[in-house]
């Protein structure tokens, strides 16, 4: 497949459909990108056509995200147990990794837990702890008016979320993270369950800070300079703590990188792959 195409496909994982991107030739060394809680594959288009002269990109929707299936269970295990699945189906031995947010926890899960199967990996703006005010944002958008009458509604209340991102980029992540309803409504596709605080934590803190430290790879760890999600204590804790990360810091971006800066991403992207 030519760079900068990509095919939409479906794959059926112990009883739950997984939706993915898949971009490039088949032939080169695959690149996985996993999305943030809410998100959905289609956030990494930007960067994944970027990439896809270089790299087999595939973008997850991960389980009740997007177009994949719902399931019971949101944690990090699960979703890490999916990824094994999918690359095992695929028949992809070892894969470079890059996690954003929620898809960030589940990267490194996975590298620490099966170290053989990721040769490098980028985290994106997460970390073993979450910033209270952070995590205090994320509830009450969580918790936040989900039915509009259009899409020029869904827009106002993200524009008014974020100033960051152009318009058309706000635009594309509603594009595919809508659906309809019966009474001819919006809301978003991802299951409702996901709601729930602390939905998709299954481990504590020190168990992440494990599995951190259990990172065997080489790993970049890449941070908004404005998140108020990842503080910059942890982010350097992290570094200190894992002889085998870096990070870099993106100017003027927030918690939402690809969102906010994809330009400035793909830069340090290529910089670093």
């Amino acid at each position: 497949m030519a760079a900068g195409a990509f095919t939409s496909s479906v794959i059926g994982l112990g009883g739950l459909s997984i939706h993915y991107t898949d971009w490039g030739d088949a032939g080169s060394p695959p690149l996985v990108l996993l999305h943030g809680l809410s998100g959905h594959a289609r956030t990494w288009d930007h960067n994944a056509a970027a990439l896809s002269d270089r790299y087999r990109v595939l973008a997850l929707d991960q389980r009740g995200h997007g177009d994949s299936g719902w399931a019971d269970d949101y944690g990090s295990s699960a979703m890490a147990a999916d990824l094994l699945a999918f690359l095992d189906s695929l028949g992809l031995e070892v894969i470079t990794l890059a996690g954003l947010s929620m898809g960030g926890i589940v990267s490194f899960v996975f590298a620490a837990s099966h170290p053989e199967r990721v040769r490098r990996l980028a985290i994106l703006d997460i970390g073993p702890e979450i910033a209270r005010g952070g995590a205090a944002n994320v509830a009450a958008t969580m918790a936040a008016q989900d039915t509009f009458r259009s899409r020029d509604e869904a827009f106002a209340l993200a524009r008014a979320a974020n100033p960051r991102p152009a318009d058309a980029a706000i635009r594309h992540r509603l594009a595919h993270n809508l659906r309809s309803l019966p009474d001819g409504t919006l809301t978003y596709k991802y299951d409702a369950k996901l709601r729930a605080p602390r939905a998709i934590f299954d481990h504590t803190s020190a168990e992440l800070w494990d599995y951190w430290r259990a990172v065997a790879c080489p790993v970049l760890l890449i941070r908004g300079d404005d998140s108020d999600i990842l503080a910059a204590e942890t982010a350097e804790r992290m570094i200190a703590e894992n002889a085998n990360a870096s990070m870099v810091t993106i100017p003027d971006c927030g918690h939402s990188i690809t969102l906010d800066r994809p330009e400035a991403l793909q830069k340090v992207l290529d910089d670093w792959l």
